[in-house]
């Protein structure tokens, strides 16, 4: 490690991966923006899903201050951050076969919705298997990924293949294998993970997309404004009566 201190460093680290994204992934955003917003324009429903740290970035665009209201947490239980007790089951229920579909087979997802699956390694049981049976069902699913995954470790779904391979947008986040951008000769692991700075930062680059190309056709974009500016509350239960039937989280 060069000099500086380790947040410096830290922050340096993912800087620099949050240019490479905003540069490289330019194209996947816009069209994973367009995506739902041609979801939205359709009627359809918006879902995401992500286990374990990997769904803190579903979370964050859930019921959140300036994002889009009809954006949906598709829960799986057991899975969905770290609350799960022990934590290592939560790890272990991403590699059962069948959880995705019985997930999906008792949730909201219909034909012509849009689900957001993300997962750093793309290559457990659960994501892939969500991917790939939501596209089965008529769902438009877009992947939150680091595509480097796929080249240096072993898929274990049942067919060798990856959350990258069951989507019809890819979005790399770039994070290498390992989640970790820091070492130091006096520890001896790497350390310091940048995943979630920055696949929530591709997330919300997606929800703004999204939101400017719904404005752009002339459709007031479902946003909801925060409960603690005067006004927000009258505000987001405006937008909640509007698209009540394609709000999930409310009941």
């Amino acid at each position: 490690m060069s000099d500086g201190t380790p947040a410096d460093l830290f922050f340096d680290a993912a800087i620099t991966l949050l240019h490479r994204v905003k540069e490289e992934e330019a194209e996947a955003v816009t069209a994973a923006g367009t995506l739902l917003a041609d979801t939205v324009a359709a009627g359809g429903r918006l879902f995401a899903f992500g286990a374990g740290h990997s769904s803190l970035p579903a979370q964050d665009v859930v019921y959140r201050a300036g994002g889009l209201a009809l954006m949906n947490l598709l829960a799986v239980p057991g899975v969905v951050g770290v609350d799960v007790t022990p934590a290592t089951l939560g790890s272990a229920l991403e590699r059962v076969d069948g959880l995705a579909s019985a997930v999906l087979a008792t949730s909201p997802l219909r034909a012509g919705d849009a689900l957001v699956v993300i997962s750093l390694s793309g290559r457990n049981a659960l994501p892939v298997e969500m991917a790939l049976t939501a596209r089965s069902l008529g769902v438009k699913v877009i992947g939150v990924t680091s595509v480097a995954y796929a080249a240096e470790t072993t898929s274990r779904h049942t067919s060798g293949t990856f959350l990258k391979d069951h989507c019809d947008v890819v979005l790399d986040s770039k994070i290498p294998v390992g989640d970790a951008e820091l070492t130091l000769d006096t520890i001896p692991a790497p350390f310091a993970p940048a995943s979630t700075v920055v696949t929530s930062a591709l997330m919300q680059a997606v929800m703004a997309t999204t939101a400017a190309t719904l404005a752009d056709r002339g459709i007031e974009p479902p946003l909801l404004r925060s409960g603690n500016v005067d006004g927000g509350h009258e505000w987001n239960r405006r937008i909640m009566e509007q698209y009540g039937d394609r709000i999930f989280y409310r009941h």
